[in-house]
């Protein structure tokens, strides 16, 4: 649900794993690549290469690129 995922955000972002921005209605999640914590930096760099191969994260980035936000507004204005 959209709650749960608000959640999961929240704890990356208090662990200091994300950053977010607000555009507009919308925020954005980016990874926290200005950390200073070198263990976080460790596992940002190691975390890519252990989810490469992953059939789930693989369709799911799949389905993200074929969805335009602007989109997603007027699907649930409707």
């Amino acid at each position: 649900t959209v709650s749960t995922v608000s959640k999961h955000l929240s704890i990356l972002k208090d662990a200091g794993f994300i950053q977010d921005e607000k555009d507009g209605k919308w925020v954005n999640y980016y990874l926290n690549t200005s950390s200073q914590d070198l263990v976080l930096n460790q596992l940002l760099l190691i975390i890519p290469y252990c989810l490469n191969d992953n059939e789930l994260i693989k369709s799911d980035l799949m389905k993200v690129n074929l969805v335009c936000r602007n989109d997603l507004c007027q699907i649930s204005n409707k």
